[in-house]
């Protein structure tokens, strides 16, 4: 088994082997990072990290998962992006059980 060397950034750089390091991939970038527990501190690291090194962690055997963007990313956006008002408004609304049954009834005629 590989012996890995990485960085906490409270402990500094602590050896680990490659079931203590996950590795996760973007399918739509080929972005990647790897993740560990810190054997000293016990908390979790998240590091960025370049195609060679991504490559290098799966080859020495270290697990990997992979993910996409999400499609929201992707959509075309129309109009103003909301704001904080709109949803001060929003949340209004949907205390109002009147308006909120006429726009309901509105929604079921169309």
């Amino acid at each position: 088994m590989a012996t890995i060397r990485a960085s906490c950034s409270d402990c500094g750089d602590v050896e680990l082997t490659t079931s203590d390091v996950n590795v996760r991939i973007c399918e739509d970038d080929n972005s990647g990072t790897y993740a560990f527990r810190c054997p000293y501190c016990k908390m979790t690291v998240v590091k960025s990290a370049e195609t060679r090194t991504i490559d290098l962690l799966v080859a020495s055997g270290v697990a990997f998962t992979t993910w996409r963007l999400p499609a929201e990313l992707f959509e075309t956006h129309i109009g103003e992006p909301i704001t904080h008002d709109d949803l001060l408004d929003f949340h209004d609304l949907l205390e109002d059980e009147l308006a909120l049954g006429t726009i309901m009834s509105d929604l079921a005629d169309t």
